[in-house]
């Protein structure tokens, strides 16, 4: 009795069909893994800090990708082409997620990363350089519509179902920032991180006040002036 085959399918997380000949769908095929890059970031980021709006922000993530998977069941749009993708077009996770991060990270970016007072006075850490959020801001915008594109460019989607997704992307991150700001102004993030699990993670929240990088520069060249005095005794 001969052995039954067994059949192999593509893992469609990272599966991109493109035209080789055309360097717009060459680029268009590097956009749509970038989804996939930034959550390999987010988790890298929230492993490395600890930091609870990295980690405040990933959820909103996260729950955005899990309406994008019941509205798609729910309104059964088509793609382009039905041997593209796998499941239904409407709306465009890409352009959902792509959406909600970019709104999210603009707006905390000019919203609520505003270092502390006293710090300004001591001379520390001022916070990001207006030009820099300017900056930071429209190149997440620009990447988040170059991302949507391409999947009107690969015939993954209509337009229409890039335009709704980057609705429902930037509503979800509106509302998620909103519902944030509320649980740290009453209180609710300091209960959150007083929470045992909380506790054993070494979950923090400083990423509002300060820059790690620059807070870890200071500790490192504090430690570095100390040592260079001994010597030089």
């Amino acid at each position: 009795m001969a052995d039954t085959p067994i059949s192999s399918v593509s893992l469609s997380l990272t599966h991109v069909v493109y035209n080789p000949s055309s360097p717009l769908s060459v680029i268009s095929a590097y956009l749509a893994l970038l989804p996939q890059a930034l959550l390999i970031i987010y988790t890298t980021l929230l492993y490395a800090t600890r930091e609870i709006e990295i980690g405040l922000m990933l959820a909103g993530q996260l729950a955005c990708e899990a309406l994008n998977y019941i509205l798609k069941r729910t309104l059964k749009g088509d793609r382009p082409r039905l041997d593209l993708g796998k499941g239904y077009g409407m709306p465009s996770s890409h352009a959902q997620f792509m959406a909600y991060w970019a709104v999210y990270l603009g707006l905390w970016v000019v919203v609520r990363h505003r270092p502390a007072l006293e710090k300004r006075r001591e001379g520390g850490y001022v916070g990001i350089a207006v030009w820099q959020r300017g900056v930071l801001g429209l190149a997440a915008f620009v990447l988040s519509a170059a991302v949507g594109a391409s999947r009107v460019e690969l015939n993954y989607h209509y337009p229409h179902q890039v335009y709704v997704g980057f609705a429902l992307g930037t509503a979800c991150a509106l509302a998620w920032f909103v519902v944030t700001a509320g649980a740290r102004y009453y209180g609710l993030l300091d209960w959150l991180l007083e929470l045992p699990p909380m506790q054993w993670l070494r979950m923090r929240d400083l990423l509002i006040d300060e820059d790690l990088v620059h807070a870890g520069w200071e500790r490192y060249d504090s430690r570095r002036r100390k040592l260079r005095a001994v010597k030089d005794r």
